[in-house]
């Protein structure tokens, strides 16, 4: 405790270099575990916002570059890349593990995920468009069934990119999606509760 408090007095409070007391590697950052192409999308997503949390994203999208041989942060840096490997690789299948194990920085074991698992994969957008399309709330209460058919859709958003830019064909589109989710939405709600919507609406 006492070297890492040395240390930080070196580093700038924002800077991606300061370890906090709670930095260390026994932390599990996400509740999602990799397991393959099929969750790569929301467990790189879930990471993303975890480690800008922590501000270490910088070491995996290869933006806070390794210190030069001699430089008085270089070992703050290796302290700090050995963090967020262990953070990885404590999110990640067995199997997954068994490849990452023997990496020395995260910035390359995030690139191989990537390259690995990133794929636009043709069957899951077909399962998921199918699964959304056929969902209805059966059992489940509004708000439980909102939350399924908001996780369904988003995991679709991340496979199949909307348009972006600011022309009106582009607002056009993303405002007909959402009316889309809307309807796919009431199709699939119980009578009763359709009923009521209708009564609200």
């Amino acid at each position: 405790f006492l070297f890492l408090k040395m240390m930080n007095s070196l580093v700038d409070f924002n800077d991606p270099l300061y370890l906090q007391p709670s930095d260390t590697p026994g932390v599990n950052l996400v509740n999602e575990q990799l397991v393959g192409t099929e969750n790569y999308g929301v467990w790189s997503r879930a990471m993303m916002i975890a480690l800008t949390t922590k501000n270490k994203l910088g070491f995996v999208d290869g933006s806070c570059r390794k210190p030069m041989e001699g430089s008085q942060m270089l070992h703050q840096w290796e302290r700090c890349n050995a963090i967020v490997l262990s953070w990885i690789m404590n999110t990640v299948s067995k199997e997954i593990f068994a490849g990452i194990i023997y990496s020395t920085d995260a910035f390359s074991v995030g690139k191989d995920l990537k390259e690995r698992f990133n794929k636009v994969n043709g069957s899951r957008i077909y399962a998921l468009h199918r699964e959304i399309v056929c969902s209805t709330q059966g059992n489940l209460t509004i708000s439980s069934y909102y939350s399924r058919m908001r996780q369904l859709w988003d995991e679709y958003d991340s496979l199949v990119t909307l348009p972006s830019c600011e022309c009106q064909t582009s607002k056009a589109y993303i405002e007909h999606d959402q009316q889309q989710k809307l309807l796919q939405f009431f199709m699939g709600l119980n009578d009763i509760a359709t009923q009521m919507f209708g009564v609200i609406f």
